[in-house]
């Protein structure tokens, strides 16, 4: 049985992410940032980056990294969500991971450095079994489409981009390379199209190689995304529970109310299984074989939907306040929301979770005509 608990290391690390997003990422600074049109915050990540060292930690120390593992990754990510961080991790351990199944050694040192930024090119809608993308390749290679949705992209990064039958590398400062900004629900994670006209690109892994290594990348995306849904949703819990403390009506604590206690009581609950399930679905992405799959779409068909119910409780046991701009309950509302369709809606998930268990799908029962019963 594997131990889901937190290990001195990861509490350590931990602290250091948080102590360092409530130094330079309070949420009034966020908000300051999205009404300036530019929520992307370059020098929090680059703190992280140097800092803590967040891009080598799923880097194996043969390519330069700390050689951690997804758990150290997904306590990092709870506490991004704590935040509503505005950095590009989630999107970096993606590519780190389609990088890993390619073997890609000069780009995994390049990443653990801090001296790249790569992106994997698909939408963040895009599931684990999902079909190729629509980019096509052309002589040279060069590479011709449109990407819709795509999250965690640096203007002066790499793109990874799956097209035809491999993975190719597209540097994103190629003139035949364009990103349009997209008006999103979350502020806080920016996302692009990106069109593809005829763009030079280097093949990183072609056929079985690049398609098992885009699975996994994809999978890593759906199973370490439910630890960043829970840091979310402890975080309006948390807040909830401080604010009807103190918050009095008809001359008593708003908290006393049953009705009010049985609400936190039962997000309590749900968000302590959430945990166990996102804590275990990072555990299993060093585990050869369906375990990793199962995992991760156990952890979507659960977390995106409890970080969802946990942001409506905040904004609306908050009453008015909750509903204010000035409020950060909104934020972490609209990230729940975001993230709950990304790398695939939680009916997708246990579509896919009833798929690996060999659940049979249900059969239609045709309605018995009116007057049929008994014959």
């Amino acid at each position: 049985m594997t131990d889901l608990l937190y290990d001195a290391d990861e509490e350590a690390l931990r602290g250091s992410v948080r102590d360092l997003l409530h130094a330079h990422a309070p949420w009034q600074r966020i908000l300051a940032a999205i009404d300036g049109g530019d929520p992307y915050d370059a020098a929090l990540w680059r703190r992280l980056v140097d800092q803590v060292g967040v891009t080598g930690l799923a880097v194996p120390v043969e390519h330069g990294g700390a050689g951690a593992g997804f758990r150290e990754v997904a306590v990092v990510l709870e506490e991004l969500g704590r935040a509503v961080a505005p950095v590009p991790f989630l999107g970096a351990v993606v590519a780190t991971r389609a990088l890993l199944g390619c073997g890609e050694s000069t780009l995994l040192r390049q990443i653990a450095a801090g001296e790249r930024e790569v992106a994997l090119a698909v939408g963040l809608a895009t599931a684990p079994d999902a079909a190729p993308g629509p980019v096509t390749v052309g002589p040279g290679p060069t590479l011709s489409g449109r990407v819709a949705g795509v999250a965690d992209t640096a203007p002066h990064g790499l793109l990874l981009v799956p097209a035809g039958d491999g993975l190719y590398a597209v540097d994103a400062v190629e003139p035949a390379v364009r990103r349009t900004p997209v008006v999103s629900l979350d502020a806080t994670r920016p996302l692009v199209d990106i069109e593809f006209t005829a763009a030079p690109a280097r093949p990183v892994a072609t056929g079985a190689v690049a398609a098992t290594a885009l699975t996994a990348a994809l999978t890593a995306g759906a199973a370490l995304l439910a630890s960043e849904q829970v840091g979310v949703a402890q975080w309006c819990l948390d807040t909830t529970v401080d604010y009807v403390r103190q918050r009095r009506q008809f001359g008593r604590p708003v908290g006393s109310f049953q009705a009010v206690k049985h609400r936190l009581a039962d997000l309590w609950v749900e968000l302590t299984e959430a945990r166990a399930v996102a804590r275990h679905a990072a555990d299993r992405l060093g585990v050869a074989g369906a375990e990793a799959a199962l995992a991760a779409a156990l952890a979507q068909a659960y977390c995106g939907p409890v970080a969802v119910r946990a942001a409506e409780v905040c904004v609306q046991l908050h009453g008015g306040l909750g509903f204010t701009w000035e409020h950060p309950a909104h934020l972490y509302l609209k990230r729940a929301k975001s993230t709950a369709i990304a790398f695939g809606t939680a009916d997708r998930h246990r579509a896919a979770l009833a798929r690996l268990v060999d659940l049979p799908a249900p059969s239609f029962v045709e309605p018995v005509p009116d007057g049929g019963a008994g014959r």
